[in-house]
C-alpha cells in the first residue's frame, strides 16, 4: 500500500529490518537497547551466571534469543530457561519450576517476555524460591505498574529497567496546548474520549460504548460540564517530551557530570554485600581460567600460570609470557629482572676460599722460589737442573694466578684466557718434567764408554725437549682463538629464574684438544718417570715426577665427566678444585722434598757427603756446565771393582776435582777415567803389600 506508518511503542528489533519494513517508522528506541543494558549490568556486577523466566511464545522466544546473544558476548552463561505458558488452557508446571530454580547456583535471575497476568498468577507459586534470588525486568516489565503490583513480595528489591520516554522542559507551548486539551474541546478525539470516560465518567456520544464500559465496570456514566483537564488527573506527570536539540545536550552533559564527579561522591550509608551470581570462583592474579570439561564457558577451574608466566587481571583467560631477561616474581604477577648468576666475590663464599687458597699457594710457590735461587749453587739444586727447577716453578706460580681469570663476572677476554693461559702453563710445566725424566734415562743409558747416547747429554735436549712440547699447545691454542674462540654466554633456559653468565668453549674440539694434549703430556711423563724410578742416584726424581703426574692424571680424569655433568658457576668451581689441585700437587711432590733436605737437613746437601753415599748426582750440575760424565764414571768404576765409595773417597778426591771441574769432551773423558783407574791401582797396592810399586795389576 505504500503507506508510512509510525509507532510510538513498537520496540521489536526486527522492525529495523529496512527490506523487509521500508515505511514502519518508531519514535522508541528498540529493545536490543534494552539486551544490551541488561548484560552491561551483569557485566558491572560480575554476575555471568543467571538464569532466565521468558513467556512461551514468540515474543518470549524472540526476546531470549536476542538477549542470550549479547549476554554470550560479555561472558555470561545461562544456567537454565523456564518458559511459562500465556495461555490459561496449557496445564502449568509450578512445582518443577520451582525445583529446577531450587536446584539452581545461580543468584540472578531475568524476567523477560510478554507480562500478561497469567505470567504472573504463576510467581506466587513459586515464591519461597524467587525470594532468595536477585530479579532483573526489562522495560516490557517495567512499563507495567498493575503486574508488578500484582506480586510485589516476589518484586521487592528487583531491579527494573524503566524507559525513559518523558523529560520535564515546562516550555509555555507545551502546557498552553495541555491546559487546553479536553473532551469537549476534541470530540471527534477517540484517545481523548477513552481518557475522559475511564477517569472522569464522561459520556460519549458512542452509545454501544457508554453500555459496555458500566457493563464491565459497574460505574455510572454522566455528562461532563467542560472543566475537566487532563492534567488534573494523578497519572499525569505534567512531563511533555520535546525534540528540540537542546534536549540532546542537556542529556550527554548530564551524562558526563555523573560519570566524572557523581561516582566519586557516592557515598553508601547502608554496607550491603552485593550478592555473587558465578559459576567458579573468580581467579586471583597469578591465575588463568582453564575450562571444565563438558561445562559451559563461565564455569572454570584457576590454574596457576605456567613457568615465566604471570597474570596482573583477575579471571585472565591467558597468561602473559615474560621476556627472556625478565621472570615472575613469587606471586606470577609481575615480571622482574631475572637473577645473573656466577662465581662471584661478593656473593659466594666458595669464591673468597678459592682466592685464599690460589694466593696461600702462590706465596708457597714464591718461598720455594726463595729458596732455590738463595741455594742454587748446592749439589741439590744443581744436580736437578735448577733452570728446569725454576721454569718449572714460574709455570706453577702462573697455573695459581690463572684461577682469578675463574672468578668473577665472566666476559670474552676473560673467556678466552681461561683454558688457554692454564693449558700453555701446565704444558710447560709438565714439559719440565718430560725433560727432567728424559735426561735422567739418557744420563743412565750413557754411563758406558762409547755409548751412542752420549752426544744426547747437555741443556740442549732439556731445552729443546720444553720448547717443542710448549709449541704445539700454543699452535693448538691460538688456532682455536682463529678459528671459534672462547665467548661470554648468557644462558636462559637451564635454570628457571636465573640467567647463568658462563663462557662458551666456542669449538668443542679446540677445548677437548687443550686438555687432552696436557693429557698426552702427563701420560707420557708418567710413562717415563715410572721405568725410571729405580735407577741408582740420590736425587734421582723420577719417582716424584711419577707421583705428581699420577696425581694429575687422576685429577682431570676425575674431572672431565663432573665438568659435563655441572652447569653454571659449578663448571668453574670444578674447573678451579682441578687446577688448584694438579697445581699443589706438583708443587708438593717435586720440590716439598727438596726443601725438606735443604731447610731442615742442611749436611746431607753437601759435597762431602755427597762422596760417602752410593751414587752421587743425578745426571748432570748444572745447565751451564759440561755433561755430568764424572757421576757415571764414578758410578760405573764402583760397580766394576766392588769397592765401598768411602774407601775411594781419599784416593778419588784429586779425580774428582778434575771431574767437577773439566769441560769435557769423550776424549777428556777417557783420559779421566785412566787417571782415575790409577789412583785405584795404587789404592789396592797398599792394600797387598803396603808398598805403590809391588804387584802391578793391568788395568
Amino acid at each position: 500500500m505504500n503507506l508510512y506508518q509510525i509507532s510510538y511503542g513498537a520496540t521489536d528489533p526486527s522492525l529495523r529490518d529496512r527490506a523487509t519494513f521500508p515505511y514502519i517508522f518508531r519514535t522508541v528506541q528498540s529493545d536490543e537497547a534494552n539486551y544490551f543494558a541488561i548484560s552491561k549490568l551483569l557485566r558491572h556486577f560480575g554476575w555471568t551466571w543467571v538464569g532466565i523466566i521468558t513467556s512461551d511464545d514468540m515474543s518470549g522466544e524472540e526476546e531470549h534469543h536476542s538477549l542470550a546473544k549479547y549476554l554470550s558476548r560479555e561472558g555470561v552463561c545461562i544456567e537454565f530457561t523456564i518458559r511459562i505458558k500465556t495461555n490459561i488452557k496449557h496445564t502449568m508446571k509450578p512445582k518443577q519450576h520451582e525445583m529446577t530454580i531450587k536446584r539452581s547456583s545461580t543468584s540472578v535471575i531475568i524476567l523477560s517476555g510478554t507480562a500478561s497476568t497469567m505470567f504472573v498468577t504463576e510467581l506466587p507459586i513459586m515464591n519461597s524460591v524467587l525470594q532468595e534470588k536477585t530479579l532483573i525486568l526489562s522495560s516490557n516489565w517495567g512499563n507495567n505498574d498493575f503486574i508488578i503490583g500484582y506480586a510485589m513480595d516476589i518484586f521487592n528489591c528487583s531491579l527494573v529497567f524503566v524507559p525513559r520516554y518523558h523529560y520535564d522542559l515546562g516550555t509555555p507551548e507545551m502546557s498552553r496546548f495541555l491546559e487546553d486539551l479536553g473532551f469537549s474541546k476534541f470530540p471527534n478525539d477517540k484517545l481523548i474520549e477513552d481518557i475522559f470516560i475511564i477517569f472522569y465518567l464522561c459520556l460519549s456520544k458512542d452509545q454501544n460504548k457508554n453500555d459496555l464500559y458500566q457493563y464491565i465496570y459497574f460505574q455510572t456514566l454522566h455528562n461532563c460540564t467542560g472543566q475537566e483537564r487532563i492534567t488534573d488527573l494523578p497519572y499525569f506527570s505534567c512531563e511533555t517530551n520535546s525534540p528540540r536539540v537542546h534536549l540532546a545536550v542537556d542529556i550527554m552533559s548530564q551524562a558526563l557530570h555523573e560519570m566524572l564527579f557523581i561516582k566519586e561522591s557516592i557515598q553508601y550509608p547502608y554496607k550491603y554485600q552485593i550478592p555473587r551470581s558465578q559459576c567458579s570462583d573468580n581467579c586471583p592474579p597469578g591465575f588463568r581460567k582453564a575450562p571444565k570439561p563438558g561445562a559451559q564457558s563461565c564455569c572454570y577451574v584457576c590454574v596457576p600460570c605456567s613457568e615465566g608466566e604471570i597474570s596482573n587481571t583477575t579471571d585472565s583467560e591467558s597468561c602473559i609470557q615474560c621476556p627472556d631477561m625478565e621472570w615472575p616474581n613469587e606471586k606470577k604477577i609481575q615480571c622482574i629482572a631475572k637473577l645473573e648468576e656466577f662465581l662471584s666475590y661478593s656473593d659466594d663464599v666458595i669464591s673468597i676460599i678459592f682466592s685464599f687458597i690460589s694466593v696461600f699457594f702462590l706465596l708457597i710457590t714464591g718461598e720455594i722460589l726463595g729458596v732455590f735461587i738463595k741455594h742454587c749453587n748446592t749439589p741439590i739444586v744443581r744436580a736437578n737442573n735448577r733452570g728446569l727447577s725454576f721454569l718449572l716453578l714460574v709455570s706453577i706460580k702462573l697455573s695459581f694466578l690463572s684461577v682469578f681469570l675463574f672468578l668473577g663476572r665472566p666476559v670474552d677476554i676473560t673467556c678466552m684466557l681461561r683454558i688457554i693461559t692454564f693449558g700453555i702453563t701446565f704444558s710447560i710445566a709438565v714439559s719440565s718434567l718430560l725433560a727432567k725424566t728424559i735426561m735422567v734415562c739418557v744420563a743412565f743409558k750413557a754411563t758406558k764408554p762409547g755409548s751412542s747416547w752420549r752426544k744426547w747429554l747437555g741443556v740442549k735436549l732439556s731445552n729443546s725437549v720444553v720448547l717443542f712440547c710448549s709449541s704445539i699447545q700454543i699452535i693448538i691454542c691460538m688456532t682455536w682463538l682463529a678459528i671459534s674462540p672462547p665467548f661470554q654466554e648468557l644462558d636462559i633456559h637451564t635454570s628457571p629464574g636465573t640467567i647463568i653468565i658462563q663462557c662458551n668453549e666456542g669449538s668443542a674440539i679446540g677445548f677437548y684438544s687443550v686438555i687432552g694434549y696436557m693429557g698426552l703430556l702427563a701420560a707420557v711423563s708418567f710413562v717415563l718417570a715410572f721405568l725410571a724410578r729405580s735407577l741408582p742416584d740420590s736425587f734421582n726424581e723420577a719417582k716424584y715426577i711419577t707421583f705428581s703426574m699420577l696425581l694429575f692424571c687422576s685429577v682431570w680424569i676425575t674431572m672431565i665427566p663432573a665438568y659435563l655433568s655441572t652447569k653454571g658457576k659449578n663448571t668453574v668451581c670444578v674447573e678451579i678444585f682441578a687446577i688448584l689441585t694438579s697445581s699443589a700437587g706438583l708443587l708438593a711432590c717435586i720440590f716439598l722434598p727438596k726443601c725438606y733436605t735443604i731447610l731442615l737437613r742442611p749436611g746431607v746437601n753437601m759435597k762431602s757427603n755427597l762422596l760417602r753415599s752410593k751414587s752421587h748426582f743425578s745426571y748432570f750440575l748444572d745447565q751451564h756446565e759440561a755433561p755430568p760424565v764424572s757421576t757415571m764414571v764414578r758410578r760405573s768404576l764402583a760397580a766394576e771393582l766392588q769397592l765401598p765409595s768411602l774407601k775411594l773417597a781419599g784416593y778419588a778426591h784429586l779425580a774428582y776435582g778434575m771431574l767437577d771441574n773439566a769441560a769435557y769432551s769423550a776424549d777428556h773423558t777417557y783420559i779421566i777415567v785412566l787417571v782415575f783407574k790409577y789412583f785405584l791401582w795404587q789404592f789396592r797396592c797398599k792394600q797387598t803389600i803396603g808398598h805403590p810399586h809391588t804387584s802391578v795389576k793391568t788395568m
